[in-house]
């Protein structure tokens, strides 16, 4: 009997062997190589984390701009409703 995990392709052919992901390292990886992926990763997720800062400023400048944006267009909501409805008044509709 073929065990389950095998079955379903979740491990390699060798009985017992590590799971055969794209991401996962051949059994003959050195230190120096693991050492190297690993600070890759760590660049990327640095450059990642900069980013994110980066775009979370840009949504606060962008949320003040809108909030600027909808207190001007109420301002002259306001200024234009209070001309028509003086106008109204002096053509006595």
């Amino acid at each position: 009997p073929v065990p389950a995990a095998v079955a379903a392709g979740e491990e390699s052919p060798v009985e017992g062997g590590p799971p055969d992901h794209s991401y996962s390292l051949s059994s003959g990886t050195t230190s120096e190589e693991l050492l190297r992926k690993l600070n890759e990763q760590r660049d990327i997720i640095a450059l990642l984390e900069v980013k994110m800062k980066e775009m979370k400023g840009s949504i606060r400048r962008l949320r003040l701009a809108e909030a600027q944006l909808r207190e001007e267009i109420r301002e002259k909501d306001r200024l234009l409703h209070a001309a028509s409805a003086g106008t109204r008044k002096r053509h006595g509709l």
